[in-house]
């Protein structure tokens, strides 16, 4: 007569944010706080208040408009230099190489003294519709910040396109599969995956160049900061202040790319 062997259960395991190290990190950044509070000079914050909401707003649009526009200009920029004819892919790739050689300052001073100097010579162009809107910093802004996301994300898809095996897309060829459905079903949800955690990498930074719009007067966090600092002569507490900004920013950008990436059903071959 045979004994059944007992079960052997696991041990439940402890929440993911009751690990060691995040307890020492939750009590450093604990501190930290109370010492920020206790000694330093926060009698600023109500007068700049609605300033700084306004300021984070605008780094947070700049951030999603851009990036949003800018991986619609990187998908054909991956895919002509993977997958195109040379006259498609040549200029991808040499406009992939421009905006990645040069500094993105350079480019923002280029299109907004550059072009926006230009543009008031033109009759046509002030009497039109865009003029309200040209006459502006952002949009100038919006722009270099896109093609520079376009640029590097270019050059991440190229790689994720030419990453996934060529056998999956002849084998739907031979399938009858039209090009198109071959894009939509296997060739872009697999690129996509396998270029998830870079893109996540390069919006961080994305977040981390928004700040040089404050060159061209266009009102970031970054700049309610350095406005604080030049009409109250306090520098640290909103130096601190705007670094846990963009601390809070960035864990919202990772959380989401990590559970975007969680729940893509692709599996890669």
């Amino acid at each position: 007569m045979s004994v059944d062997a007992p079960v052997m259960t696991p041990p439940a395991r402890a929440p993911s944010w009751l690990k060691p190290h995040r307890i020492g990190l939750l009590a450093v950044a604990l501190a930290l706080v109370i010492a920020a509070t206790l000694f330093m000079r926060w009698d600023w914050l109500p007068r700049y208040y609605g300033l700084a909401l306004q300021g984070i707003w605008r780094t947070i649009w700049i951030l999603v408009v851009t990036c949003a526009l800018g991986i619609m200009l990187a998908v054909p920029l991956g895919l002509a230099q993977a997958a195109g004819p040379w006259w498609l892919a040549a200029p991808a790739r040499g406009f992939c190489t421009m905006i990645r050689g040069t500094p993105l300052l350079l480019q923002l001073w280029l299109l907004y003294y550059g072009l926006g100097s230009l543009f008031p010579q033109f009759p046509w162009i002030r009497h039109s519709e865009l003029w309200p809107y040209l006459r502006q910093a952002w949009p100038y802004a919006v722009l270099s910040l896109t093609l520079s996301y376009a640029a590097y994300e270019g050059e991440v898809m190229r790689g994720a396109f030419a990453g996934v095996p060529r056998g999956q897309l002849e084998a739907a060829r031979a399938y009858g599969m039209s090009r198109w459905k071959i894009f939509r079903r296997i060739w872009m949800p697999q690129a996509f995956y396998r270029a998830l955690p870079t893109l996540a990498g390069e919006t961080v930074l994305q977040l981390k160049a928004t700040p040089l719009v404050a060159t061209i007067t266009v009102v970031d966090i970054y700049n309610v900061a350095g406005r604080v600092r030049q009409e109250t002569f306090i520098t640290y507490e909103p130096l601190l202040l705007l670094a846990l900004v963009y601390m809070v920013i960035t864990g919202i950008i990772v959380f989401l790319f990590r559970r975007l990436e969680s729940r893509i059903p692709v599996k890669i071959g």
